[in-house]
């Protein structure tokens, strides 16, 4: 399942159980009589989570009932804040919120539902430090009084993800030491190694949304600045940025999420491209499946590695939040100590990181605990043996979440839409700015600065 991507899920499924109350609050399993813990998500993914922590708790006496609606046609936000208002027996003790979204349940329309972390319990500021958490996850789940109310089990800093072959077919070497840095750091030498790799023939990216994710992740500022809409000047060159892409032949004009950009990860397409931008989940979740084998040798699996990227970023991820009103919080507090703080190895992340939630075998991936990382295991073939750890665990340290803010999905559409407009020729730089304005204004009434 590609983690902060729901959208991708083409099932909607919503588990909604009418429940009596204890006269503590909690809710009775009508069926059962045990006492219960609501969980709503946009995947089944921490509710399975919770099956674990059931095995590691036996005398945990709760029984989970979980809520799942995707976020297909925008389904999940409205359900879940109407049972936060109505707070109900189906209202959540514990809710989940994607990148996409986050920011209105931390720091936005919804932050008010959002219950600080000191608040169920848990030792904020100690075990912080202990797990050393990414901390563009704190920035991100802090609200406008300073206090955390959520964090992610995942780390979503972004890397370079790049051909081995390919590079030491241009250089000489694949050596991610080396390779970071033709590609960075920043942008001037990155479109110099485009220049280096399109004289042997190779793209340096499938399409221009290969760069804007690292592009927007790493500016200065974000889309609104005192309630006003600012284009900060690193998001605008990103027009100047992909009209190089495209004159200069450095990439295959694809879209991402199009059969042709995953094309571009098994050498679908007449050029060969060297690389991605993205974190361990674009690894693990889409490139994999896309490379035209299962192993190394078969098609272009095991000739990739992970280089530090030219600017910082982090993209997608899920963040775990408690509800203000609800009346078990100590009980919650566990949950999400264990998923989100616990760097032990019987926490969650260490489980996560090293494949071994449901047993030996399973998918690694990065976790927001630079501990439990830097104690994990993170060699895949499909790096070729490369420990990716060595590569995220800095980079997550590299992102930042101070430019975001809740209405990021919805502008960077208008604003990658515009971008393609100018680009395809069909408008002027300057009328793609103006038109830009002009969407946001009429469709979020945010005025330009």
């Amino acid at each position: 399942m590609k983690r902060g991507f729901s959208f991708l899920m083409g099932i909607m499924l919503i588990a909604c159980i009418s429940m009596p109350l204890f006269a503590n609050g909690t809710a009775e399993s009508a069926t059962t009589g045990q006492k219960v813990i609501n969980i709503w998500s946009f995947t089944d993914e921490v509710p399975k989570m919770l099956e674990k922590y059931k095995a590691l708790h036996p005398d945990f006496g709760y029984e989970i009932k979980s809520t799942i609606v995707a976020t297909t046609d925008g389904a999940y936000q409205p359900a879940l804040d109407q049972a936060l208002m109505s707070s109900g027996s189906n209202a959540p003790d514990i809710f989940c919120a994607e990148s996409a979204f986050v920011l209105k349940y931390t720091q936005g329309d919804a932050a008010q539902y959002a219950a600080p972390y000191k608040d169920l319990g848990i030792d904020v500021d100690t075990l912080l430090k202990e797990a050393d958490i990414a901390p563009y996850t704190v920035e991100i789940g802090t609200n406008p009084k300073g206090q955390l109310v959520g964090l992610g089990y995942q780390a979503t800093g972004g890397a370079y993800i790049y051909r081995r072959s390919i590079a030491k077919a241009v250089w000489g070497t694949d050596d991610p030491a080396i390779i970071k840095t033709k590609i960075g750091p920043g942008w001037d030498k990155f479109f110099k190694a485009a220049a280096d790799l399109k004289a042997k023939g190779y793209g340096i990216v499938s399409g221009d949304g290969d760069i804007w994710h690292a592009i927007e992740g790493s500016s200065p500022k974000g889309w609104i600045v005192d309630g006003k809409l600012y284009i900060d000047p690193t998001r605008e060159a990103f027009l100047d940025q992909s009209m190089m892409l495209k004159k200069n032949g450095y990439e295959n004009d694809t879209r991402d999420w199009t059969d042709a950009w995953y094309g571009d990860m098994k050498d679908a397409n007449p050029m060969k491209v060297f690389g991605f931008f993205g974190p361990a989940w674009l690894i693990n979740y889409v490139m994999a499946g896309n490379s035209g084998g299962t192993a190394p040798g078969e098609g272009t699996y095991g000739d990739w590695a992970v280089c530090e990227p030219p600017v910082g970023f982090f993209w997608g991820g899920t963040w775990v939040l408690a509800n203000n009103n609800s009346k078990i919080k100590s009980v919650v507090g566990d949950i999400i100590k264990w998923i989100t703080l616990d760097s032990s190895n019987t926490g969650l992340q260490y489980y996560w990181a090293n494949g071994t939630l449901n047993g030996p075998g399973g998918t690694k991936d990065t976790v927001a605990s630079g501990t439990v990382m830097k104690k994990s295991d993170g060699k895949l073939p499909f790096l070729g043996g490369q420990n990716m750890f060595d590569v995220f665990v800095p980079a997550g340290a590299f992102a930042t979440g101070k430019n975001k803010n809740q209405y990021d999905e919805t502008i960077n559409m208008y604003w990658r839409d515009q971008v393609r407009e100018y680009t395809a020729g069909n408008k002027s730089r300057t009328q793609a700015i103006a038109d830009f304005k002009q969407q946001v204004l009429d469709n979020l009434d945010i005025a330009s600065k």
